[in-house]
């Protein structure tokens, strides 16, 4: 009898670039191993679409449409990762599929005299188990909200399996936004959003310099720090909410982007630097105002795009000398697909019934099974 469960993981963040698979395997004493994995790119419509609706622009028709359009790439990505591992779909146990967040409320809306709040993620698990012929499991964030939680963030539950808490360390990820994991010996592990990660930068480079991303980030390197914009931008009332907190394009988004912009330096290259900076800082404030009065930490563990930004790590280096930062390569978990290995275990754990959030990230009133299956 095999002693592991063969998952297919899907993921794709924020910043809204790619659909990543990772065929990875998880033993039964929570051990992983990475087989291969597959990035599949989305289409230029299905992308400028998907930001449309994460900007809150779009029909209900649009939302209907592209759940399962974004549905049908994911299982495409599966498909072209089983090519490439040639191995057939039956050696697959299941697959876990995070989504594609296009709207995330995690703070109390009224409709009239009613009060709810919300999340959405499409790419519909059951076009996915339909076009790959394998179990799919996902649209794991509306339950632990259902349970007071903020949905948001869940991969502190896979942090803490892969790095335990032996050592007082961040594992801080720097995505389309960003997020950090606070494991420690000192005090119950908890988790939050940092703020815009990589979102701003993308959005600014695609304005200024027509690319995608900041590449080592060596375009922010190339300009000079606006102190007085950098003052400006750090108004923003999020970085200085406690947490449990998350956040996402709802607030980040690119009239948010526009409106910050219009007392930008004059200079590109310093508005790639004063960006860039933003996103340092708004990490190290955070771990100062929310975790060193908590513990103390003497290791960073960065992940997601922003751990091959250059200037993102020399600004954090000046903002927390007394750090050492480490990328999640260190310890043989690639950055890019460090997501997609966490979501292979919340969906390991609704596999196997069991409880897969932790209310002391998401603040949830208690633990629940977290995700839908379609079989």
């Amino acid at each position: 009898m095999k002693n592991y469960k063969n998952i297919i993981s899907l993921m794709s963040g924020t910043s809204i670039d790619s659909i990543d698979a990772c065929y990875v395997r998880i033993y039964d004493d929570l051990t992983f191993k990475v087989i291969n994995d597959y990035s599949l790119s989305y289409p230029s419509e299905i992308r400028s679409k998907l930001f449309e609706l994460a900007n809150g622009r779009g029909e209900v028709k649009d939302v209907c449409l592209m759940n399962f359009a974004v549905g049908e790439l994911f299982a495409k990505c599966v498909n072209e990762l089983l090519k490439k591992s040639n191995i057939k779909k039956e050696e697959i146990d299941f697959i876990s599929s995070h989504g594609q967040t296009i709207c995330h409320i995690p703070e109390v809306q009224s409709i009239g005299e009613y009060k709810t709040r919300g999340t959405l993620q499409i790419g519909d698990i059951s076009v996915i188990s339909q076009l790959t012929g394998i179990m799919t499991t996902g649209d794991f964030r509306p339950k632990d909200m259902a349970a007071g939680g903020q949905g948001a963030p869940l991969v502190p539950f896979a942090d803490k399996i892969l790095f335990g808490t032996d050592k007082n360390r961040l594992i801080q990820n720097i995505g389309g936004i960003s997020n950090v994991t606070v494991l420690s010996k000192d005090c119950e592990i908890f988790a939050f959003d940092n703020g815009a990660g990589n979102m701003l930068i993308d959005y600014f480079m695609n304005k200024l310099f027509s690319l995608s991303y900041d590449k080592d980030g060596m375009t922010a390197l190339k300009g000079k720090v606006d102190k007085a914009w950098l003052n400006e931008l750090l108004n923003e009332p999020y970085y200085k909410l406690p947490p449990p907190k998350s956040t996402g394009r709802e607030l980040f988004n690119s009239d948010y982007a526009e409106k910050i912009y219009k007392k930008a330096p004059k200079n590109n290259f310093d508005v790639m630097a004063t960006i860039t900076n933003l996103t340092a800082r708004t990490i190290a404030d955070s771990y100062k105002d929310f975790i060193f009065p908590k513990t103390k930490i003497s290791e960073i563990v960065l992940g997601g795009g922003g751990a091959y930004n250059k200037a993102i790590i020399k600004y954090l280096q000046e903002y927390l000398p007394e750090c050492e930062i480490k990328t999640h390569e260190d310890f043989k978990i690639p950055n890019k697909l460090k997501e997609a290995i966490a979501f292979a275990y919340l969906g390991y754990f609704t596999f196997n019934k069991q409880s897969n959030n932790l209310p002391s990230c998401t603040g949830a009133k208690e633990e629940v099974v977290m995700g839908k299956i379609s079989y």
